[in-house]
This record gives structure tokens, sequence and C-alpha cells, in this order.
């Protein structure tokens, strides 16, 4: 098939089937896009996560561009864009010209109550996938236990702080720590190096 329409029905199927919003979707498309598809592997959604969710707009629309890009350039990257979209712009433009009547329905009301908890399903299902490929290293466990603990304190005390900050102290931190590492390592081969020409014995020593 080909790959930009491809994109376009692999995105179209993840928009109309998946409820939730972002977070939600993540499980499907790492299920589709990296288990089935390959087109990106695991490091590579976790990356891109990070990155959609640290950049304006929704994080699904984010995810369906940057892999539309990857496999399919401009039109793949409109394709897959607009197959994560068309699916919802429908549902919520027919759902607008009925609101009051649907949002009355008794039996919508007690669809909505089963499918708040399959969203609450995807969501945590998406987070442990994304935990379980996370490297575990020091740094990156380290950022992960301090995230949550911050988060849980400040929904216990009430405090309004976006997790866009928290984002961007991580990247602040990682920036930082990776660059002292490699800066340390330069130094490092470069004593060695210097060490090691300094213990070769000098030329006609020996002899």
């Amino acid at each position: 098939m080909n790959i930009k329409l491809d994109l376009f029905l692999t995105f179209l199927k993840i928009g109309a089937t998946t409820f939730g919003g972002g977070y939600a979707m993540i499980s499907q498309i790492k299920d589709e896009i990296v288990d089935r598809k390959k087109w990106i592997d695991d490091d590579e959604l976790l990356e891109i996560t990070a990155i959609a969710e640290s950049t304006p707009g929704p994080i699904a629309i984010n995810l369906a561009t940057f892999v539309g890009y990857r496999k399919g350039k401009f039109w793949g990257s409109l394709l897959a864009t607009l197959g994560v979209v068309l699916p919802s712009f429908i549902v919520i433009f027919l759902i607008s010209l009925f609101f009051d009547q649907f949002i009355q329905n008794k039996f919508v009301a007690y669809a909505f109550v089963g499918i708040k908890a399959a969203v609450a399903y995807l969501i945590i299902k998406a987070a442990i996938d994304l935990i379980r490929k996370m490297p575990k290293k020091g740094l990156p466990i380290s950022c992960l236990v301090l995230v949550t603990v911050a988060l849980l304190l400040f929904d216990y005390f009430s405090i309004d702080f976006s997790s866009i900050y928290l984002i961007l102290i991580g990247a602040f931190i990682g920036l930082v720590f990776y660059s002292l590492k490699d800066l340390i390592s330069k130094k490092r081969t470069i004593k060695t190096a210097e060490k090691k020409a300094n213990e070769e014995p000098k030329e006609g020593e020996n002899k």
C-alpha cells in the first residue's frame, strides 16, 4: 500500500477508535505504529512523546505529524494529521447539532461511565509502557521519582504548577548532567592519552 495512504488510514483508525484524548491514544499508537507497522521503535516513541508533550498542540496530533513526516515527508505528515483529526471533527460536529438532546440522554450518560473507566485504563497502560521502555539509569529514574512526588504534593496541597515547567526543568537537568558527563569523559580521555604518551619510552632511550 502507498505509504501516504497507509499513514492516513492508520491514523484514521486510531482517531476513530480511541477515547480519552492524547494520553489514551499513546497505547494504541504504540500498538499500531511500533508493534505492527514498525515505523518507529520504542525509544523513538518515548522521545517523540516527550517532544510532543513539550510543544504546543494536542499530543496525538503532534505524534501523528511527526510520524507522518518521518515516513512520508510533508504529504505524509499532512495526511497522518488529517487522519487522526477527522473522526473527532465529524463526531463533535454532529453532536453540536443535537447537543442538548445528546447530553440529556440517559443511555449516553450510562455509556460514558464505562468509557471513563476504559480511558483510565488506557492512560495507565500507556504510562506503564513508557516507563518500561525508559532507560534504567540513575538520572531518568531519579527524575521520574522526583516528578511523581512533586505532582502528588502539588495535588495534595492544591498548588497550581503547570506540568510544562516540570518538563522544562527535566530538560535542563538532562542537558546539564549529560554535558558535564561528556566534558568529564573527554578530560579523562585526554589525561589517559597524555599519561600513556609519557609512559612510552622515548625514541632511542633503550638503544
